[in-house]
């Protein structure tokens, strides 16, 4: 007589096995991965300010759910380290590469919004209701966590989507059409899924389709006083950085103006995405998204002092200084920075302290910390890039130095009248911080 098995809970429990688990973890770390890359490289594209800055937190919550899917995936296919492909899942993650080709900012967030991201939050909602809870336990953890973000994120990218219908609305037939296309692919492939790999399908060429560049200049929002050079010391250097007043007021132009590293950040997490390995993407994620909080550290205070953004300069030369550049010469230019104010940081936090002033005290002691990690961040990857072109890694530093006469020459294009126009914004907010009495 032949037994039948026990029906127990377990039997319920094992709908997928460890490495039927890994596949459908790869495949969700293959999507995220996609997502942060199209969302970096857009950030130069997109003008509202908030969505520049808010948009790298996304990758960055992001970039964290797919950093843990891989360690999952190694986990439960131990000893076997590789994860170098996307293998049955091509097509699927094809199609979510498609989004860095989005013919508009509304084309392009009417599908992340609409389509990718629920597809991906879908899934996850999915695996969690599927898989096993007490086997699979770690995986529930973050992919929980992850499944709140990406509500989260929809519901934000929703909203700038009609905002930024409100602004273009001639984008809508065309924007509307081209995510409508990215739909249906993803229906022919049968969504992201869990239990089936997708098919084989040409996910390419999609109707509207506009083939992704870097812009010579970065997009900038309408309601600030948009300008290649944001204070008068960038151009002139006896003009004085100074104290009290001028220097809370410099401060916080200057973190809003850090505006060109949160685009910078976004454009050599692509251009490096396949040359670097992962940790590049997790690193250059993180940098992006601190150089996002600092842009909003400015914001927030000369909001908070009662400036207008119109009042306020935006500008661009620092991007603009490495235009036609190798992308190196964008991390270099990072790097650049980096390292050329880190020492003054300190310095700022004390007078900050002294004049009372806890906000910019607090945001600049912040704004230090970041900058020693991000000071790592640049010497190691410039090494890890020149030792893959077969160049010297010490030489990193000749980059960081040819950057400095990038930015040189850059400032030497300043024309009389845009630097008496600067001088003069530039001396009205000063005018407007004093009549203040205190700004802190």
């Amino acid at each position: 007589m032949i037994k039948t098995p026990l029906s127990t809970p377990a039997r319920k429990r094992a709908r997928w096995m460890r490495l039927d688990t890994a596949q459908i973890l790869k495949r969700f770390y293959f999507c995220e991965r996609s997502l942060v890359v199209s969302c970096s490289a857009w950030l130069p594209c997109i003008a509202p300010l908030e969505i520049k800055t808010l948009l790298p937190l996304f990758a960055w919550q992001n970039t964290e759910t797919a950093h843990q899917l891989r360690n999952r995936v190694f986990e439960l296919r131990y000893p076997n380290r590789l994860l170098e492909h996307e293998g049955a899942d091509q097509s699927l993650v094809d199609l979510f590469n498609e989004l860095k080709n989005a013919p508009s900012l509304f084309a392009f967030l009417d599908a992340l919004g609409q389509v990718l991201l629920p597809a991906l939050a879908g899934a996850y909602a999915e695996y969690l209701r599927q898989s096993d809870p007490l086997a699979d336990a770690p995986t529930h953890r973050f992919l929980a966590l992850s499944l709140d973000e990406k509500k989260r994120q929809i519901k934000t990218i929703v909203q700038w989507t009609r905002e930024e219908f409100g602004r273009n609305p001639r984008d809508r037939e065309t924007g509307h059409t081209w995510s409508t296309a990215i739909r249906d692919k993803l229906t022919a492939l049968g969504g992201v899924g869990t239990d089936h790999a997708p098919p084989s399908l040409d996910c390419s060429n999609l109707p509207g389709s506009r083939t992704y560049r870097i812009p010579e200049k970065p997009a900038r929002d309408d309601r600030y006083w948009r300008c290649r050079y944001y204070w008068p010391d960038n151009v002139d250097p006896a003009y004085p950085y100074g104290d009290g007043v001028r220097l809370q007021m410099r401060a916080a132009i200057s973190h809003l103006n850090e505006v060109w590293a949160v685009e910078t950040g976004g454009l050599i997490l692509n251009a490096f995405a396949d040359v670097l390995p992962w940790e590049w993407i997790h690193a250059a994620a993180r940098w992006t998204y601190d150089e996002a909080r600092h842009c909003r550290m400015g914001q927030d205070r000369l909001a908070a002092w009662g400036f207008e953004p119109g009042e306020l300069p935006l500008g661009s030369y620092i991007y603009e200084s490495a235009r036609g550049q190798d992308p190196i010469y964008r991390l270099g230019m990072l790097f650049f920075f980096e390292t050329k104010n880190i020492g003054s940081k300190p310095r700022r936090v004390e007078a900050f302290r002294r004049s009372g002033d806890q906000a910019s005290e607090h945001d600049m002691d912040f704004d230090w910390a970041d900058e020693t990690i991000h000071a790592s961040y640049g010497k190691t990857w410039l090494q890890a890039l020149l030792k893959i072109r077969g160049q010297d890694p010490d030489a990193y530093d000749k980059i960081r130095v040819r950057c400095g006469e990038l930015v040189e020459a850059q400032v030497k294009e300043a024309r009389p009248k845009e630097m008496r126009e600067l001088r003069a914004v530039a001396e009205k907010l000063i005018s407007k911080a004093e009549s203040l009495r205190q700004i802190a």
